[in-house]
C-alpha cells in the first residue's frame, strides 16, 4: 500500500511539473487567443496600407470591422506612382483578413493606431542608433513606403509561424496557415521591390535601400529578442544567404530556408517599439487588444 502511495505522489508531482513547464511555455493560451493577437497586427497593415495608396481607410472601406475604434493617428495617402495598384491589393486583402479573424473569434475594436510619419521617424532614427536629417518619412514616395512597409508584415510572418505548433484545433490551423500564405506572400513582394533597388541610395541619406533593411532587421531583433537572430535584411553575408552561398537575400530564412518564428511576448517588444511586452508605445500607444495583450500588460 505504502508503495502504490508514494507512486501515486511521484506522479502526481511528475504532472504537476509538466504542467508548470507547458505553461511557463504558453501560459494556458488557447487558440482564439493566438488568432486575437495577430488580429491587432492586421487591423495596423489594413490602416496603413488603406490609407497609403487610397487615402482612406476601414471606416470607408468596410464600415463596422472597426467595432468603433478610434481612428488611426497620423495615417495619411502617400505619394505613389508605381507600387500603388499594390499597395491596393495589400490594404483589400487585410480587411479580407480581419473578416476571416472576426467570423472565428469574438475579436475586439480597433486600437489606437500611430502610423503617422513621426512615429516611422523615430523607429529609424532608433535603427540607425541615430537621428537622421531630415527625418524620414514614409509618405514621401513609393521607395520610402515600401520601406515603411518591409517593418510590418515580416512581424505578423513570424508570429503566425510561431503560433502554429500551440495551435490545436483544425480550424485555427487552417485559418493561420492561409493568413500565412498571403502574409508571406506580401512580404515577399515588398522584399522583391526594394531589391531591384538594393544599391540605391535613399534620398537625401547616404544609406542604401539595403542598409535600410538591414538596420530595420537589426532594430526588430534588438527589441523582440537581443542576441537571437530572427530577421535579416534583402542582403546578407554570403555565409548568412541560401546554403551560404549568396548574399541576395529576397526571402529572409534561417540555415535551412525555413521562415523564422516569434512568441507572442517578442511580437509584443516589437510592435510597441520599447522592447517591453508591458510597455504601449509605436505603432500601439495605448497597448494592444486580447487576452495574450492584456496577460503581459499585467504581467
Amino acid at each position: 500500500m505504502a508503495f502504490f502511495t508514494s507512486s501515486s505522489a511521484a506522479l502526481t508531482v511528475l504532472l504537476l511539473f509538466l504542467l508548470h513547464l507547458r505553461g511557463g511555455n504558453s501560459q494556458n493560451f488557447v487558440d482564439s487567443d493566438y488568432v486575437e493577437l495577430a488580429l491587432n497586427l492586421e487591423y495596423l497593415e489594413t490602416e496603413f496600407f488603406l490609407y497609403g495608396a487610397l487615402g482612406y481607410g476601414l471606416d470607408k472601406v468596410a464600415p463596422g470591422l472597426s467595432m468603433g475604434g478610434p481612428k488611426p493617428y497620423g495615417a495619411q495617402k502617400a505619394n505613389l506612382f508605381f507600387v500603388n495598384d499594390i499597395i491596393t491589393e495589400f490594404g483589400y486583402q487585410e480587411v479580407g483578413h480581419l473578416r476571416a479573424i472576426k467570423s472565428r473569434v469574438k475579436g475586439f475594436a480597433r486600437p489606437l493606431l500611430n502610423i503617422s510619419a513621426s512615429n516611422f521617424a523615430s523607429f529609424m532614427d532608433a535603427a540607425f542608433g541615430r537621428p537622421l536629417n531630415p527625418r524620414f518619412d514614409p509618405y514621401t514616395n513609393d521607395i520610402n513606403f515600401l520601406i515603411a512597409s518591409y517593418a510590418i508584415p515580416y512581424v505578423g510572418l513570424t508570429g503566425y509561424v510561431g503560433a502554429a505548433p500551440n495551435l490545436q484545433t483544425a480550424t485555427f490551423k487552417k485559418l493561420v496557415a492561409g493568413l500565412l500564405g498571403v502574409e508571406s506572400g506580401q512580404d515577399a513582394v515588398i522584399r522583391a521591390l526594394l531589391n531591384q533597388f538594393a544599391y540605391m541610395p535613399v534620398p537625401p541619406y547616404q544609406f542604401t535601400v539595403a542598409d535600410f533593411t538591414a538596420k530595420i532587421s537589426a532594430q526588430r531583433d534588438r527589441l523582440g529578442n537581443p542576441g537571437v537572430t530572427k530577421d535579416e535584411g534583402i542582403r546578407v553575408d554570403p555565409k548568412m544567404g541560401a546554403e551560404g552561398k549568396i548574399s541576395g537575400n529576397v526571402l529572409a530564412g534561417n540555415t535551412e530556408s525555413v521562415a523564422y518564428d516569434r512568441e507572442p511576448e517578442q511580437i509584443l517588444r516589437i510592435v510597441f517599439a520599447t522592447g517591453h511586452a508591458n510597455e504601449p508605445g509605436g505603432f500601439f500607444p495605448e497597448g494592444a487588444g486580447g487576452n495574450i495583450a492584456k496577460f503581459y500588460r499585467n504581467k
